[in-house]
């Protein structure tokens, strides 16, 4: 079940995202993509259930990229992950781009980042002033929000299974708390990573109104 939803979400990204948009994203992809990769890597296991909890990286990824190009590039990591390192199995690949990949980059996208970015709260600071904390905003509530569904899925997808032995509010119990606390982490250091794009390059970033810089330059 899980590898349809997440097999149609790919096909509707590569049918969404246009060629010379993807051609001209690609090395922002393959950057983006390693430093994730390497994040992700990092596993902390979560005693008593059998998951393990780590950075996600979707709301870095759908920031740098938008929600298409990184899914698919979320769903890349995830592949490689398995194949090559056995961090995660084939049969739980379409479970992990679900939990990890839809959450983190289409929820993350257009419920916070896309409306937060576009809004017009702070804007009394300025325009660069405004642009650093709903950054930092969106980065933090969207890493929250998406880390908690993810995990909340993998309890119901593994109690669903019947894979697992703990009851299931015991099961939400220990890894809802757990996934909060990386959730909080993350959401620091994506903001960082991205208020630092953000003065520098701050047109790589979806939805970042560039109008003051465009005109300092």
């Amino acid at each position: 079940t899980m590898y349809a939803a997440s097999a149609v979400t790919v096909g509707a990204s590569v049918r969404t995202l246009k060629k010379d948009e993807a051609t001209e994203k690609l090395p922002t992809m393959a950057v983006a993509s390693a430093l994730v990769f390497a994040g992700q890597m990092i596993n902390y296991t979560i005693p008593g259930t059998g998951s393990s909890g780590h950075l996600c990286g979707g709301m870095l990824l759908t920031a740098l990229l938008g929600p298409q190009a990184g899914f698919l590039s979320m769903t890349v990591i995830l592949a490689i992950q398995a194949l090559f390192f056995a961090d995660g199995g084939l049969l739980a690949l379409g479970a992990n781009c679900w939990n990890m990949a839809f959450y983190g980059c289409f929820v993350g996208y257009y419920l916070l980042w896309r409306p937060i970015m576009r809004s017009r709260l702070f804007g009394s600071m300025g325009t660069k002033a405004a642009g650093r904390v709903k950054i930092i905003l969106a980065s933090v509530l969207g890493c929250v929000l998406t880390l908690q569904l993810g995990a909340f899925s993998v309890v119901l997808e593994t109690s669903v299974s019947g894979i697992t032995e703990l009851p299931f509010a015991a099961f939400v119990g220990i890894m809802q708390p757990i996934h909060l606390a990386i959730g909080l982490i993350e959401g620091l250091i994506t903001s960082a990573v991205l208020v630092f794009v953000y003065e520098a390059r701050p047109e790589l970033l979806m939805d970042v109104d560039t109008s003051d810089a465009a005109v300092r330059s």
